[in-house]
């Protein structure tokens, strides 16, 4: 407490600013939020359960505790001006420890030493912290981050920066080499580029000296800055785009590496908007930045580059019926620009300004349900968790039409014979399971006419005739996959098709895990008698379906049998202790009755009252425990087979 004395002040409450992490920072495989609030409180929020934040460490309370060790003077820093009696005083160390932003860097590897003296890669995460006197402590917390025990180490470092405002990461990567710094902007104008030393971290390297961006004192505050990784085409290498939103004004910085050194190029975009722009942002893939202004236009720029500079294509977003004239007070965008984010409230009506303001969240797609396909189909991140903004469009056509697009059908099936990738067999079940959804029993809130026709729509040759045969699960239709029946609804003959199709892709997702389940026992056991996980039952379900040729599977299994030396090792009910059976790939049944979930990653029954399940709810996860070993540990680490979602 600053004022002790003033208890009788309520605090205040809400939220000033919060940041996001990456993914993969907590236990479950997600973010952690930091959040500072109106009482210059900054505290790390963890998502435990499925709908509960719980804060995790408090940071101002350590901060305190650091700077009190310290005496409040630090190296090269503001020395101290008196007792704390003094007002002087008690001002510079309320400056210290307000801050005023805070930004997470990406995960990144440092090596940790063992008892034994070996040498282990540990994932950690940065959080940078901006004080309001320009001091930046530097926070490196290890991953998963679970309480204060996993804070590694705080730094604190002068920015040299009057009046700091804003903070942001920027990390570039040149010849395969990470290059990181902190941008601090400042309310009277100035932009500067500060390295920051990360000691241990594997492939990371920073700047020698602070790089000044833009060093006018022009009184024109930075309230927002971007960091945009974009390759240059005549540069033919990486290069770093810097965005930064002062007053009316968008000012750019394009930093490239070449043989002469650090290259800065920077100017101003001037005319976007007629009031000073009021939020900004910037699509992960694609460097598309958004800007608008309280007058509700929202502006749309994207970077196109010339010799040695860069030039900026503009457009103005259109907006709905329901959000023309609102006011705007902030916009965000999806990770991989399929929405829009609008923070609204209600504007001038009739030329007076409402006495009462309710704010709302409009949203608003940038793009088609195609385009959106077309990405799925063509993307470098081969995750369906990473990517749901855009599953979403793909979900909401194939709700509305009531089938898969045939363009889509065609050839995610064309890449799927011809690459076998896993991600994109999962892509296919999540347009069965969607289709399965739009047959059922039909929303009273459907805006459609349902159809009253009774055949089924499978193929459809050029000139238009149907072809009423049969077509096998995943097969390509120019009609598109999508089922049919009177009153708008799906016969029950028809809706077990559908199912049958699901139950084959995953059967198909669950054969390829198993074998990379088998692969690790076999690499990580001598005899398999040392693991629990039912290898033996694992190896006799995939040999026990006849259809399931794949020669390296029965190589693999015939390697583990060798190993097992004719011995079983089966699980044991806990209740009876009879021998589990593996029959099922999804429960296990003992002669008694007693029935137990199998996991989804370890094919392990989880014979416990406590259990995970994945973010769509359609499998378990077994929790691991002190006996297992790492590479056990390390399998139930791993997202949900079948929707690459983290278990929770």
């Amino acid at each position: 407490m600053l004022t002790p004395g003033a208890a009788s002040v309520p605090p205040q409450t809400g939220f000033k600013y919060t940041s996001w992490s990456p993914l993969g920072c907590d236990t479950n495989g997600r973010c952690l939020l930091a959040s500072l609030t109106l009482d210059n409180r900054l505290t790390v929020y963890g998502n435990l359960n499925r709908l509960q934040w719980t804060a995790l460490v408090d940071l101002t309370e350590l901060y305190g505790e650091m700077l009190e060790e310290k005496g409040y003077s630090l190296p090269g820093a503001e020395p101290p001006l008196g007792p704390l009696e003094d007002l002087p005083e008690r001002q510079r160390r309320r400056r210290m420890q307000s801050p005023v932003r805070m930004e997470w860097s990406s995960v990144c590897t440092t090596q940790q030493v063992q008892m034994n003296n070996e040498c282990k890669d540990v994932g950690t995460v940065l959080l940078a912290v901006l004080m309001e006197n320009g001091d930046l402590a530097i926070w490196q917390f290890k991953l998963p981050f679970e309480d204060k025990d996993s804070v590694l180490s705080c730094n604190t470092i002068q920015s040299g920066v009057s009046a700091p405002s804003v903070l942001a990461w920027w990390e570039y990567e040149h010849s395969g080499r990470k290059m990181s710094g902190l941008i601090v902007g400042s309310s009277v104008g100035p932009v500067r580029i500060l390295p920051v030393n990360l000691k241990a971290v594997k492939g990371y390297f920073t700047l020698r000296q602070p790089v000044v961006l833009w060093q006018e004192t022009d009184q024109i505050p930075v309230h927002n800055i971007k960091c945009i990784s974009l390759f240059h085409p005549y540069q033919k290498c990486n290069c770093s785009l810097v965005v930064a939103a002062r007053g009316s004004h968008l000012f750019w910085c394009l930093l490239l590496i070449s043989k002469a050194g650090l290259n800065v190029h920077n100017s101003h975009v001037t005319g976007l908007h007629t009031t000073p722009i009021m939020s900004m942002t910037a699509s992960r893939y694609g460097g598309s930045i958004f800007t608008c202004s309280a007058d509700g236009v929202v502006k749309k720029l994207t970077p196109i580059f010339t010799d040695m500079a860069v030039m900026f294509k503009q457009e103005e977003i259109n907006m709905p019926e329901g959000v023309i004239g609102s006011r705007l007070h902030g916009i965000g965008v999806s990770p991989n620009g399929a929405y829009l984010a609008l923070v609204t409230t209600e504007g001038v009506t009739n030329g007076q300004v409402p006495v009462s303001r309710a704010f709302q969240v409009q949203f608003i797609t940038l793009k088609t349900p195609d385009d959106a396909a077309a990405e799925l189909l063509e993307s470098m991140v081969q995750n369906l968790f990473k990517q749901t903004d855009l599953l979403d469009l793909v979900r909401w056509k194939v709700l509305r039409d009531r089938r898969i697009p045939p363009m889509l059908q065609e050839e995610l099936d064309d890449k799927v014979h011809a690459t076998g990738s896993t991600y994109l067999w999962r892509f296919k079940l999540f347009l069965f399971r969607v289709l399965y959804q739009s047959l059922q029993k039909m929303s009273a809130e459907s805006h459609w006419l349902p159809s009253h026709e009774d055949t089924k729509v499978f193929i459809v040759d050029e000139e238009g005739e149907d072809n009423s045969e049969d077509s096998p699960a995943g097969a390509s239709a120019s009609g598109g996959v999508g089922l049919k029946g009177p009153g708008g609804g799906a016969s029950d003959e028809q809706m077990s098709e559908v199912i049958a199709w699901i139950e084959a892709v995953e059967s198909h997702l669950t054969r390829e895990h198993m074998k990379r389940v088998l692969g690790e026992v076999y690499l990580h056991t001598w005899i398999t008698e040392n693991t629990s996980i039912p290898t033996r039952g694992v190896c006799d379900f995939l040999m026990s379906d006849p259809t399931y040729e794949d020669r390296a599977a029965r190589v693999l299994i015939g390697h583990i049998f060798k190993k097992m030396n004719k011995q079983t090792f089966p699980e044991y009910c806990s209740l009876c202790k009879e021998v589990l059976p593996f029959t099922d790939r999804r429960q296990a049944v003992c002669c008694n009755g007693h029935i137990w979930l199998r996991c989804v990653l370890s094919y392990q029954a989880c014979q416990t009252l406590t259990f995970r399940r994945c973010l769509l709810q359609d499998s378990i996860a077994r929790y691991p425990v002190p006996e297992d070993p790492d590479w056990i540990k390390r399998i139930l680490q791993g997202p949900c087979t079948f929707c690459d979602s983290p278990l929770f």
